[in-house]
């Protein structure tokens, strides 16, 4: 069984990385996708549509282009994974936990015990909240594996 996961939130912490080796440890034949990662190539990726005066125009350009990106990738994903960090808010990776949820696409949480509480409706839609990758990876063995 093949299966295709899209690595949402954090860009940070190299948690994409660790998925990616646990994966490929495990012998899973899954494809792993994601947003835009590199942050100032994300922020102007409407940049070559003509200047912008005002940053919010920018950014509202500059979201609209990145999410054909994002919308297309949860599209085809059969599971997203939302990352959710301790040092920055992830409203981006909140509204994508939202979209998979309005979708109906399985999505897991990944993120620390400290913020369960402002998360709760995010994890109460979500199928599995993790702690760690290695838990996503054993999610993702589990789920291909089993008869």
């Amino acid at each position: 069984m093949s299966f295709q996961v899209y690595l949402s939130g954090e860009i940070h912490t190299d948690w994409r990385d660790e998925i990616r080796r646990g994966v490929e440890a495990a012998g899973l034949d899954v494809v792993l996708t994601s947003p835009v990662t590199n942050h100032d190539a994300s922020d102007a990726a409407g940049d070559h549509l003509g200047e912008e005066r005002e940053g919010f125009w920018r950014d509202h350009r500059s979201s609209k282009v990145n999410a054909i990106r994002t919308r297309t990738l949860i599209a085809a994903s059969d599971l997203v994974v939302v990352r959710f960090g301790d040092k920055y808010k992830q409203w981006n990776a909140a509204f994508d936990a939202g979209y998979c949820a309005a979708l109906g696409k399985p999505y897991v949480t990944l993120h620390s015990e400290e913020i369960v509480h402002p998360l709760k409706e995010v994890d109460a839609e979500a199928m599995a909240w993790a702690r760690s990758t290695d838990q996503v990876v054993k999610i993702l063995e589990h789920v291909l594996r089993q008869a």
